[in-house]
Order: structure tokens, then sequence, then C-alpha cells
């Protein structure tokens, strides 16, 4: 269980992570060949703890208001596993980009001067990418992570861009170029981080392996 301080920052940045339930079978689907659907479960449930863990402490430091959007379980189930002082959202209906859109939208709906999202499925982010990306947005309509397969690990922006999340192909190597090309269209300018490894294949496990070594006391 994850325990968050009980007020936000004034000014805040939304934080949204993206995350599953860990349900057998439901979850990290393209490790279960290697894993098993236990296996796949318990590795998403362990990453999603460890990438909250990240940026709780995160926002011990900088101004980010924290909102796990989940798909999958219920918000009581939610809450026993990862704490009752978390914001929960579900996610909306449709493919990543509506369910992405809709989620930032809820965020300047409600007032924020920015939101960032991420998944749950890159350990290796910190306190210093969330930082680099909080910098970025200073002066840049958008922010990306490129992910080593060619998706991206984060998103943050200052305003809607609805457009940014229609007509990609979600799940293939194409989703980083073909947001950036939109973004371009749209004559916004982006910022890139440093890249960043997702865990989805079983060729990722040994990054993971070595962030819980670098972890170990």
């Amino acid at each position: 269980m994850i325990d968050l301080a009980d007020s936000q920052p004034p000014g805040a940045f939304g934080l949204l992570l993206f995350t599953r339930y860990p349900e057998p079978g439901r979850t990290k689907t393209r490790l279960i060949p290697h894993l098993g659907p236990a296996g796949a479960a318990a590795l998403q449930r362990a990453m999603t703890e460890h990438v909250l863990g990240q940026v709780t402490a995160a926002a011990q430091q900088l101004p980010l208001a924290i909102e796990v959007h989940f798909a999958g379980g219920n918000e009581a189930q939610m809450q026993g596993w990862l704490g009752d002082r978390i914001t929960y959202y579900p996610q909306g209906e449709g493919d990543l980009g509506a369910r992405l859109m809709a989620a930032f939208e809820q965020n300047f709906a409600a007032g924020r001067v920015g939101a960032i999202a991420i998944g749950s499925d890159c350990p290796a982010l910190g306190t210093a990418h969330l930082a680099a990306a909080l910098r970025a947005l200073q002066s840049a309509d958008v922010v990306l992570g490129p992910a080593t397969d060619g998706g991206y690990y984060l998103i943050g922006l200052r305003q809607p861009q609805p457009a940014l999340f229609e007509a990609i192909a979600w799940g293939t190597d194409q989703v980083l170029a073909q947001t950036r090309a939109i973004a371009t269209s749209q004559g916004l300018a982006v910022e890139l981080l440093a890249p960043l490894t997702d865990i989805d294949r079983p060729e990722d496990l040994p990054q993971w392996e070595q962030i819980l070594a670098n972890a170990a006391p």
C-alpha cells in the first residue's frame, strides 16, 4: 500500500498514472507465454507499486497531483490494493487514445495548469524524468518521453490537444513518430526526454530485474 500526503500543492500538474488491476490472464498479456497468467499479473502488480512509489516520492518535491486511472477491477479493489488516500478514476471507453484524451480533458476541466500521463510499465522513470518534463512544459506545448520500442512512456500537455490521440497505431513502433508528426502539423512545440524502456516483452525483463537489484538494501 502506498501512502500519499493529504494535501496537493497549489498550481499542481495532474500526474495521470494509467494501470490495470492485476487479474491473471487480463494483464501483461504479451508476457503470459513466458511468465504464465499469474506471473504476468504479479509483474503488473509489482511494477505498478514501484512506479507509484516513484511518483509519490517525486510529488514530495514537485508540484504533482497524483491520480490513478485504472482498467479492470473496481474502485474498492484498487483501494484495497494501493490504499484509500489516492484519487482513482476508471478509464473511459475506446482505444488508448480515447482514454488518454478523456483523462486529459477531465484534468483540465478541474482547473489544472497542465498534466503528465504515464503508464505503469516503465519502472526506470523517476523524479529526474518528471522534473525534466515539468521544465520542458514551461516552454513546449508537448513533452514526450520516447520508449525504446517506438512508443512513449510519458506525454505532458499544457492544454488539451485531442488531435495527438487520434489516428495513432497504438501498440506499434509508430506511435512516437505519428504523434510527433501530428504535433508538427498542428504547429505545436515538442520537447523530448531521455529514452527509457517499457517492460512489455521477455527480452525487457532483465532491466526490471536490474532495477529490483539496485533498489534492494
